[in-house]
């Protein structure tokens, strides 16, 4: 049987339920033979994992799911295997998590103004270091307001960052350059979500997939676990055709967003192949 991978995977450091060790704990039990820890934003957890993967004995890569601008859109950009503590990194990491923990008291009157109980003092409970987006989210989870926490983003988070005019990230320009100084290889996350290239058709999403590529975007999800059947041609189309390295993951979320195993995807839909890790590795030089 062919050995698995999962590229894009998320903890409690973001918007996941587990925690970074406990990720690579499941992802043994599940049977995989690595994982990308690719929290939003935040490489906060990846040491945990690391050092939970050794012993646990799966295989680990640094990584982080950034958010960029790019030209009328916002996209996830899948980025593994960088440096940390690279200087480019850290340049743009410190924008990165400025943008993400900026007017917070702000966003929770807005929060609390549509009526939910909500303060500082019953956030900071929640935060990872710093009180970001994330810790908001986390707390309201706790609140049962929803089975899923997409709708909070949709209903309260995404809103207050519209009104206070923070609805911002680096763009995709600034940063692609900066990853690849610090030794990442880059990924399209999702391209056919509103995250990403939805409303476009094939030929302006494949223009704007070139356009990245001419950035310094090193590849694209072949395999995630809603792709349409068209999707999963498009993204096979588009990564033969440029040359793109194919990365592949499940948006695993935990409880968060229920029905998505990792590893496996929906009802067992998807596999990532081991072989797209050592291209990826080939790529890093390792």
């Amino acid at each position: 049987m062919e050995k698995i991978i999962d590229l894009h995977v998320h903890s409690n450091i973001s918007d996941g339920s587990y925690s970074p060790a406990a990720l690579a704990k499941l992802a043994k039990e599940r049977g995989l033979a690595a994982f990308a820890l690719t929290d939003h934003d935040s490489m906060m957890g990846c040491a945990e994992a690391a050092e939970a993967a050794s012993v646990c004995g799966v295989g680990f890569m640094n990584g982080m799911e950034l958010s960029a601008d790019f030209e009328e859109h916002k996209v996830h950009i899948v980025c593994l295997g960088f440096d940390p503590e690279h200087p480019a990194f850290r340049r743009l990491y410190q924008k990165v998590r400025s943008i993400k923990e900026g007017k917070i008291p702000e966003m929770i009157e807005f929060v609390r103004e549509r009526g939910v109980d909500i303060s500082l003092e019953k956030v900071l409970p929640f935060a990872k270091g710093k009180v970001d987006r994330y810790a908001l989210m986390r707390y309201m989870v706790s609140l049962h307001m929803y089975e899923r926490a997409q709708p909070i983003w949709d209903n309260f988070l995404d809103p207050a960052a519209r009104e206070l005019g923070i609805n911002v990230n680096i763009t995709a320009e600034e940063a692609l350059p900066l990853l690849h100084e610090a030794g990442a290889v880059t990924s399209l996350a999702h391209f056919h979500k509103a995250i990403g290239l939805k409303g476009l058709d094939r030929h302006e999403q494949e223009q704007a997939i070139l356009r990245l590529h001419e950035m310094g975007l090193d590849g694209m999800e072949r395999f995630y676990p809603n792709y349409t059947p068209e999707d999963e041609t498009f993204a096979a189309y588009m990564i033969e055709k440029y040359q793109l390295l194919p990365t592949g993951g499940t948006d695993f979320h935990g409880t968060n967003r229920p029905g998505i195993e990792i590893g496996t995807g929906v009802e067992g839909n998807m596999r990532v192949p081991y072989s797209f890790l050592e291209n990826i590795q080939r790529a890093l030089g390792k």
